[in-house]
């Protein structure tokens, strides 16, 4: 990869908000296209990226990073060596979920490719920076203890905001629980939900920072504490609401 940090023919993205909803109602027609996930970020985000990425580039840690400059994809797609950390790990819980899942880091490749399919690519820092963001997406889910229900992609994604503030992430954040508030029981907070995930990301320590391997060896537990991350009790409140009216959450979230 090129030592450019931003590669100058980079365009200024504008943002296009009617491009957004746009694609934000192709999401909902059909909630297995992850792509329109990517082009409704890239059609609100403007500046956001580069922001994150000029914070990410002021730390030490972040210096680091980019020193060792590694492809979290293949990292995490390495089962074999994942396996071998001890259980209560954070390599061993993510393990079980990508496998429970039927998850592959490079199945997110794919559908980032297919977005970027008519887009320059640029062979940048930046763009390095842009595929650790998304190739940490799963992981959030692990340490957050946010599900893949269609609220816990909403928390994690309002996690992923707190973390690095994109207005692209969030806003599908806030759709996506309106949407789900409109299923759920009297009193379920799908909002607080949200919220609680956005805030929760803010006071945590950035997880993109972290050196990913030493990360997945470390107690799960520990790990969460280390980092500042807080537990999901609105998330949980949702689930337990649904239960109490006689609904599967993870089943009817799951249609979502």
């Amino acid at each position: 990869m090129s030592d450019i940090y931003i590669h100058p023919d980079r365009k200024k993205l504008r943002i296009r908000p009617f491009k957004a909803l746009r694609h934000f109602r192709n999401l909902i027609a059909d909630k297995e296209d992850t792509a329109q996930v990517f082009y409704t970020i890239e059609a609100l985000n403007g500046k956001a990226l580069v922001r994150g990425f000029n914070d990410f580039v002021s730390t030490e840690k972040g210096k680091q990073r980019i020193e060792e400059r590694r492809s979290l994809a293949p990292l995490l797609d390495d089962h074999k060596t994942i396996g071998k950390f001890p259980e209560g790990s954070v390599g061993a819980a993510y393990l079980d979920f990508m496998q429970r899942e039927g998850l592959t880091a490079a199945g997110l490749v794919e559908e980032f490719d297919r977005f970027n399919k008519d887009t320059q690519q640029f062979d940048d820092v930046l763009q390095w920076y842009g595929y650790r963001l998304r190739d940490t997406h799963d992981l959030l889910h692990v340490l957050t203890g946010y599900g893949r229900d269609a609220l816990g992609e909403v928390c994690v994604l309002a996690f992923s905001h707190g973390q690095a503030p994109g207005p692209g992430v969030i806003f599908i954040a806030y759709m996506g629980g309106r949407e789900i508030k409109k299923i759920a029981p009297r009193g379920a907070p799908v909002m607080a939900a949200m919220r609680e995930g956005k805030r929760n990301g803010k006071l945590a320590q950035r997880v993109v920072l972290e050196d990913i391997t030493a990360l997945l060896a470390e107690p799960l537990d520990a790990a969460r504490e280390r980092l500042g991350i807080l537990p999901p009790t609105q998330y949980d409140a949702v689930h337990k609401i649904f239960r109490q009216a006689g609904q599967e959450p993870k089943e009817v979230l799951a249609a979502e």
